[in-house]
């Protein structure tokens, strides 16, 4: 079987249609379809059921799936272990994380991991609602906020984090800064979206610091990613809970009632274990726990193990 057939097949099931396929992979819906119809003609067999919803595996289709998927895996370590062999870091190195770290911390020092590595060619895949899976070589590292299951994942961790409470400049000239827990009550509070799993217990401490037992505070705006309260905090619209790796890119962010303190939760560098020996890997771990060393806040403190 070819194998540029099976990379075909492959996109086709993720995609789950020829169309969508084919966008993905640079062809058009006809090659698609003709590469399918020729893997179905050499195999002697039907792949997929075809529905107004799209396509679905045929049973033989998914034996099929589950072999490329492997022989996939295999050719990715492969493919790795033949750059490790060179002397220098190089080749490609996909990482992966949420919105709000690549965004706001990660993406800002790749300028100067690259000048110390060129010939290592960095992709960010920043995602929040779905995890890419580092076993099928979707990626080669991820920076991750709670600790993996996986057995074949080899996990450290980066840096404790902790929520602090921030305003801005404009807002705290307008509306003055909260001198005590109780406050809060006189000024607009932004907080995590009820309708979307939080990225930490109790993200939304500041609707419950400082009231009468049972009391709830109602926010000004729900905002179901980090990055987005950030982006509210700094148009001077409220008061929110940010970790310090945000707030030390933001000059114009003030920190009050900073003896009252969020939840804490941890950053993991986390990859394959078949990558261990990876030149790649060691040197954009090593440059991370430098970089999060330098600049880190009071209590977001890199732990080396």
């Amino acid at each position: 079987m070819d194998w540029d057939r099976l990379r075909v097949f492959l996109a086709v099931k993720e995609a789950g249609s020829f169309t969508r396929a084919g966008r993905a992979l640079g062809l058009s819906q006809s090659a698609v379809s003709r590469q399918m119809i020729a893997l179905e003609e050499a195999l002697g067999a039907s792949l997929f059921h075809r529905h107004a919803r799209g396509l679905v595996l045929t049973e033989p289709g998914e034996d099929l799936h589950l072999s490329v998927l492997d022989m996939a895996e295999k050719l990715a370590l492969a493919r790795a272990r033949i750059n490790e062999a060179r002397e220098r870091p190089e080749g490609p190195l996909r990482i992966t994380t949420t919105i709000a770290f690549g965004t706001a911390w990660l993406s800002a020092r790749m300028n100067k991991f690259l000048a110390l590595y060129p010939d290592i060619s960095v992709s960010l895949v920043l995602v929040d609602n779905e995890e890419l899976d580092l076993s099928l070589g979707q990626a080669e590292v991820a920076i991750r906020f709670a600790p993996q299951t996986q057995p074949s994942l080899i996990q450290r961790l980066l840096m404790s984090i902790r929520y602090h409470i921030f305003v801005s400049k404009d807002y705290l000239a307008a509306h003055g800064a909260p001198e005590t827990p109780a406050d809060l009550d006189a000024h607009a509070l932004i907080v995590y979206g009820d309708d979307m799993p939080a990225p930490v217990a109790e993200i939304n401490w500041l609707l419950e610091a400082g009231v009468e037992p049972d009391a709830r505070r109602e926010p000004a705006l729900r905002v179901n990613n980090i990055y987005g309260i950030y982006r509210a905090v700094r148009s001077g619209l409220g008061v929110g809970a940010l970790p310090y790796y945000m707030s030390n890119e933001a000059p114009d962010l003030v920190e009050v009632l900073p003896d009252l303190k969020g939840p804490s939760f941890a950053a993991y560098f986390v990859y394959p274990e078949e990558l261990r020996h990876s030149k790649r890997i060691a040197v954009v771990r090593d440059f991370l726990l430098q970089e999060i060393a330098q600049d880190t806040g009071r209590d977001d403190v890199p732990k080396a193990r």
